[in-house]
């Protein structure tokens, strides 16, 4: 037995999918009963479908790697802008400029970090 609360948020649920579909219904309409599991699985499988659609917008980026802009390298880095601008006109840093806008590849960044990596050593006593 379901409550009225679950059945509305399902009926909910089922009408979304109609209007997203635009399903189209006859006036002669059948009625259809479930066993109580069949049904919440229906349900369970009409959320799953609901969640990797509204999923699915979340990581629709077209580029293959993430860039990152001034804000978003200085405080990745906890560096001032100057200390960024530094870098670009030294040459430590590529980057990349649309119009006024400059974009840094976090991957330039890793390896830039990686390779200026210096190991822990123990002094000898």
């Amino acid at each position: 037995c379901f409550s009225p609360s679950q059945l509305c948020s399902d009926f909910n649920a089922v009408e979304s999918l109609k209007n997203l579909h635009q399903f189209k219904y006859s006036k002669n309409m059948e009625l259809v009963t479930f066993e109580s599991e069949a049904y919440k699985e229906i349900i369970r499988n009409i959320n799953e479908i609901r969640s990797n659609l509204n999923n699915k917008g979340d990581n629709n980026t077209p580029l293959s790697e993430p860039w990152l802009d001034i804000q978003e390298t200085c405080q990745l880095l906890k560096i001032s802008k100057r200390t960024l601008q530094s870098y670009r006109d030294n040459g430590v840093l590529p980057f990349s400029q649309i119009g006024g806008k400059i974009y840094f590849r976090a991957g330039d960044i890793e390896d830039h970090l990686k390779k200026h990596y210096i190991k822990a050593f123990n002094p000898k006593k």
